[in-house]
């Protein structure tokens, strides 16, 4: 005799894997504050230079901020969130003690993994070290890395203490490579090469990585193949710029790499234009790439449920199946094809068998 058991009737909304923001930042946004549009730069540098000066003032709103973020992800159908938390000698740990608390009151409805990301390099500031030390003691579960050559000037000092301190502590590495050309390649060649040296298969991703967009398609066949190689994942998000080459996605996920798709930020002082809706960008990629194939089309949403997709490459369902985790975005569409192309904007998230509903005051901050 089966138990008794609760029933919610969707009414014949589609069932979808829950979606996978996989590149985040909750500690930048502008959301639950007022208009602010953000100021243009010539280089990285500058950019972090005008960040530097105003995170003393958002500290004091970051469970705030991050609150509103992860409402709207939740009301996207996101229910797991990688996000980068600056830790940096302006702030120390604020932000990740802000980011900590508004992530706790949604737990129900979502999971996550915390970045400790040196967002003004690894190198210049002495005690930032120490304070990756602290945040991956008191909460962050991977270790962040931001461009060893553009921001600290130094590409195998910078690989060799990310490893050391990745080892210190036994976690992963998210790598944030926004250098192009020639050097952004060279670094992750290079760290490639520690990896295997060290033992470390396994426990890389790749963000952005800039560095192979403008390589020729044999060096990126042979480059995704020693990623493949090493289990390193790559973690982009779309548009990069239309002046800028796309990095070869296709090509990375036909060798066997896993590419995740994110927002990275949204209003804040990097960009002022994102609507935060991680399905949006999987649209934005088949329009960019020429995609329009029901097959195609359906391929693409695994670029935000880490692979998972309801059909095979031979059109047979494969998902859902019974033992399956009861996490699902219920949309008002025929396929996830549709889904892709038209990019309904009502979703309902269940996670783990409880239906997120949206509350006013959840990003009121804790006492």
């Amino acid at each position: 005799m089966l138990p008794e058991v609760s029933a919610i009737d969707m009414a014949g909304k589609l069932a979808l894997p829950a979606f996978k923001e996989r590149h985040n930042h909750l500690d930048k946004t502008y959301l639950s504050l007022g208009w602010k549009a953000c100021r243009p730069v010539s280089k990285l540098s500058e950019r972090l230079a005008l960040e530097a000066a105003e995170l003393e003032v958002l500290a004091e709103s970051v469970e705030q901020r991050a609150s509103a973020m992860i409402e709207r992800h939740l009301s996207y159908g996101v229910n797991h969130i990688r996000t980068h938390v600056n830790i940096d000698p302006f702030i120390g740990l604020r932000n990740l003690e802000g980011v900590k608390k508004a992530l706790k009151k949604y737990e129900p409805y979502l999971t996550y993994e915390i970045v400790a990301f040196p967002q003004h390099g690894l190198l210049e500031h002495a005690e930032v070290p120490d304070l990756l030390r602290q945040a991956l003691a008191s909460g962050a579960t991977i270790l962040g890395a931001l461009d060893p050559a553009g921001v600290d000037q130094a590409v195998e000092e910078s690989l060799a203490l990310t490893m050391a301190l990745a080892q210190e502590f036994d976690v992963d590495v998210d790598m944030h490579l926004h250098d192009r050309g020639e050097v952004g390649f060279y670094t992750m060649d290079r760290w490639l090469e520690m990896v295997e040296a060290c033992g470390y298969t396994g426990r890389t991703a790749f963000s952005h990585a800039f560095g192979l967009a403008h390589l020729s398609p044999a060096m990126q066949t042979n480059f995704a193949q020693k990623l493949r190689a090493q289990q390193v994942e790559i973690m982009t998000t779309i548009p990069i710029s239309i002046h800028n080459q796309l990095i070869p996605i296709d090509t990375l996920r036909q060798q066997g790499v896993r590419v995740s798709v994110g927002c990275d930020g949204f209003y804040d002082s990097w960009n002022p234009n994102f609507s935060g809706d991680i399905l949006e960008k999987v649209q934005q990629f088949c329009e960019y790439t020429g995609k329009s194939s029901e097959r195609a089309l359906r391929e693409s949403l695994g670029l935000i449920t880490q692979g998972i997709t309801p059909l095979d490459a031979n059109g047979q369902q494969v998902w859902p199946v019974v033992g399956d985790e009861a996490s699902f975005v219920f949309v008002e569409a025929s396929c996830s094809a549709e889904v892709v192309a038209r990019v309904p904007q009502n979703r309902q998230l269940m996670h783990q068998g409880k239906l997120y509903q949206a509350s006013s005051n959840l990003h009121v901050p804790s006492k």
